[in-house]
């Protein structure tokens, strides 16, 4: 919901950059901020004829990361998506110019549909949630199936080696978070729960998922998909912050978390359980399994249990990683005592998962002969299937 606005903008400059740039958009215009989108600010624009858009900005300020708020690259993703089947809003314009709001900024078209926060779909029938289901899981293969050359984007990232280059950052992540010291007590952070072995495994070239290449959205969920406002299917996917080009797997395992996680009580511990994914609870949900085979039906290939598996795994241990980043920010005091103990108390349940999930990939792998870390030579662990190689 739009509403006040909280971070200012220079209206008037706005309009004059519209008026000369975006003749399709009529000033004057009103102007609403959205409560979400706290990493880029995000505005409800209605034009003079009461037609409706959204303008997502980089924060002010100095900007810390080199790779935060990107708005130049959603911008150019969304109007990629433009020329293939992918449901996306319309991309109205791309403004880098500082002067004119503060920061770079770009304008889509607004989706007048559904969001939901539950991805148990909850006020819809039994047969629209199904569908709608459906529709997601269809639109993630299709986007899965773009080739970025075909719509000039081949250098939107590395083609290869993203679970690779994910592992070195959230290992090191992991390391330096540990060593974070509360501020009052000077007692550490700490790190995750079999720390160790994790890195271990998911640096073990054996156990790793053969290496793919895709656009990934970075986030794809529920909740950053717009469904029509009467009929059961996706009408935009939002949120294109962390889009780039990787390995398809990690948005596949992201869309279907809530059933991964659904029967394992330490997800409950960590309050990351939804149960409305236990089985039989939410009448037309469909089965995690349904919707891999949607997936794999628009898309393509055939995804492999036990690579499900270890993505399952590695996404599990990287929200740990995460959490722990928020528990070490309180620590030094630059995050609230609310959410610190909430995710301080999350982080040791959602790395006990993550193993459980680890030791389960080991299974698979011994009996289909793959080596997994008790099975790897001393000179192999040296070689490179370690943690500190990667580092």
């Amino acid at each position: 919901m739009a509403g006040q606005i909280r971070q200012p903008i220079n209206l008037e400059n706005l309009e004059k950059y519209i008026r000369e740039n975006v003749p399709e958009i009529a000033v004057p215009l009103d102007v609403k901020q959205f409560g979400y989108g706290q990493s880029n600010p995000t505005y409800q624009l209605t034009d003079a004829k009461g037609n409706k858009y959204v303008m997502r900005k980089k924060p002010p300020g100095k900007i810390l990361s080199r790779t935060a708020h990107q708005v130049d690259r959603e911008y150019h993703i969304i109007a990629a998506m433009a020329t293939t089947d992918v449901p996306v809003p319309k991309a109205m314009c791309l403004c880098e110019d500082d002067s004119v709001i503060g920061t770079a900024f770009y304008i889509m078209s607004f989706l007048n549909g559904r969001i939901f926060e539950d991805p148990a779909l909850p006020g819809v029938s039994p047969e629209h949630r199904y569908e709608m289901w459906h529709s997601i899981c269809t639109t993630l293969g299709k986007y899965h199936r773009v080739e970025p050359a075909s719509v000039g984007m081949e250098k939107f990232g590395r083609k290869f080696g993203f679970f690779d280059r994910q592992i070195k950052t959230f290992n090191k992540l992991m390391v330096d978070q540990a060593e974070v010291k509360d501020k009052d007590s000077g007692e550490k952070v700490g790190p995750i729960p079999h720390y160790e072995e994790m890195v271990k495994f998911f640096g073990n070239k054996e156990t790793q998922p053969r290496d793919k290449s895709s656009f990934v959205h970075g986030d794809f969920k529920v909740d950053n998909v717009v469904f029509h406002a009467t009929e059961p299917r996706v009408i935009g996917v939002l949120d294109w912050e962390m889009a780039t080009i990787g390995h398809p797997l990690s948005d596949v395992v992201n869309l279907i978390a809530p059933f991964t996680t659904a029967s394992n009580p330490l997800a409950a511990r960590a309050g990351r359980r939804n149960l409305g994914f236990l089985p039989g609870a939410t009448p037309g949900l469909p089965t995690k399994e349904q919707c891999v085979k949607w997936y794999e039906g628009i898309v393509g290939w055939e995804v492999d249990a036990r690579e499900l598996k270890w993505a399952e795994a590695f996404a599990i241990y990287r929200g740990a990683v995460i959490m722990q980043g928020i528990a070490a920010r309180y620590a030094a005091r630059q995050a609230s005592s609310e959410r610190a103990m909430e995710y301080g108390s999350a982080m040791r349940p959602h790395a006990e998962m993550a193993w459980e999930f680890v030791q389960e990939v080991e299974r698979q792998g011994r009996e289909q002969g793959i080596k997994g870390n008790d099975d790897l030579s001393e000179k192999e662990k040296a070689s490179g299937q370690g943690y500190m190689a990667k580092l």
